[in-house]
């Protein structure tokens, strides 16, 4: 048997399939889920208004130690309007990774901002430290109203590590260079709740992070993002103008902000209740099939992703880094054919016609990476 179809093999094992499609990540749903939602659905509470909303911010705070959280209709809202709460205007340049999603890119734009691309780390697939601060010493200065771009003349005013596939970034040396350069964190934990940096939940390392809540998530309502934040006033100016900025009374209808519809629904609310009830036992099913995979891709000689050290990853995606691109396009070919649905990692941002004129650093790591990386079949197995 050649090494593709051993793969294929030892996937369709350990998910206990052996024949029929095997998506890459399904939501599972062992608990209270239908219990809650019918319960909204009695009470007429579908919409904005109900207790999982709540509920479920609260749940989201203590699980991750925020001082608040406010839930958002998806994880790019929240991101979205993250950059804004930090104090992003329109012009000003936010540094960020091409190795991410495209909603990271487009939260920047949203906010009529400029993404600059720099290049990641090999071990954590994250924005890296020492590529940013090379990139900072050759094209930034730090005034007394902020960071500058010497090329551009624009104001940098954020940045946005994304923790790839649910494995944290080297976040003591990016929050000690935002620091020096007067540029505020704001961290893309989409990818990322249940994974821990020296013991500190995801998305709590600056003012304001963000979860995601989609589909194919760790945990799923969905759709649905939330904001983390460590100002708990933030937060709470954060949850008035999610809501339209609508004053609190009876029958009135008074606004103080121009806000936005941003609220999660009552009823994707009671989802995320009964799936944050469930989530340790989610991290700990998936971190046990990271850990099948690792031995198994270790025997073929195949490396796989491991949490970077003094971190805790949740293993939202399990990745195999294959020789280069072309044994990744045959292994894609060949795993989709037979039934085991695998993907590669995103093309690079900066390689859109949308961002193709952004600045960027050099980009070998990121370039590398989206070469050879491929995500298997990620699902909690119970």
């Amino acid at each position: 048997m050649d090494k593709f179809s051993k793969i294929v093999s030892f996937i369709r094992d350990t998910f206990n399939k052996p024949e029929g499609f095997i998506p890459l990540h399904e939501p599972t749903f062992i608990g209270n889920e239908k219990k809650y939602i019918s319960e909204c659905i009695d009470t007429t509470f579908v919409s904005s208004v109900g207790k999982f909303v709540d509920r479920f911010e609260e749940m989201v705070a203590e699980y991750t130690g925020a001082k608040k959280a406010v839930v958002c209709v998806n994880g790019t809202n929240a991101l979205h309007l993250a950059l804004q709460l930090v104090g992003v205007q329109a012009g000003d340049e936010v540094i960020t990774q091409p190795l991410t999603f495209i909603a990271t890119a487009n939260a920047i734009s949203y906010a009529n901002a400029h993404p600059v691309f720099i290049d990641v780390d090999l071990d954590t697939m994250g924005l890296s430290p020492v590529k940013m601060e090379e990139w900072l010493v050759l094209n930034a200065e730090v005034k007394e109203d902020g960071c500058y771009n010497k090329i551009t003349q624009r104001r940098i005013k954020a940045c946005v590590p994304m923790h790839t596939f649910g494995h944290p970034v080297h976040l003591d040396e990016l929050v000690d260079l935002c620091n020096r350069y007067m540029i505020e964190l704001v961290e893309d934990a989409a990818e990322s709740i249940g994974s821990y940096y020296k013991g500190k939940h995801t998305g709590t390392f600056g003012k304001v992070g963000i979860l995601s809540f989609n589909g194919n998530k760790t945990i799923t309502t969905g759709g649905g993002g939330m904001l983390l934040f460590t100002d708990e006033e933030l937060g709470k100016y954060a949850k008035h103008i999610t809501t339209q900025a609508k004053v609190p009374h009876p029958w009135e209808f008074v606004h103080d902000h121009i806000g936005y519809n941003y609220r999660m629904p009552n009823i994707n609310a009671a989802l995320g209740c009964a799936q944050m009830e469930s989530l340790p036992l989610f991290i700990e099913k998936k971190r046990e099939v990271a850990s099948l995979y690792n031995e198994f891709f270790s025997s073929l000689g195949i490396r796989f992703a491991i949490e970077p050290k003094g971190t805790q990853s949740n293993y939202w995606l399990c990745a195999i880094i294959l020789e280069n691109k072309e044994e990744r396009d045959a292994f894609l070919k060949f795993s989709n054919e037979n039934g085991v649905m695998t993907r590669p990692i995103w093309r690079l941002m900066n390689k859109l016609s949308m961002f193709e004129n952004c600045q960027c650093g050099d980009l070998s790591n990121a370039e590398w990476l989206e070469d050879r990386v491929v995500n298997v079949t990620s699902t909690v197995k119970l």
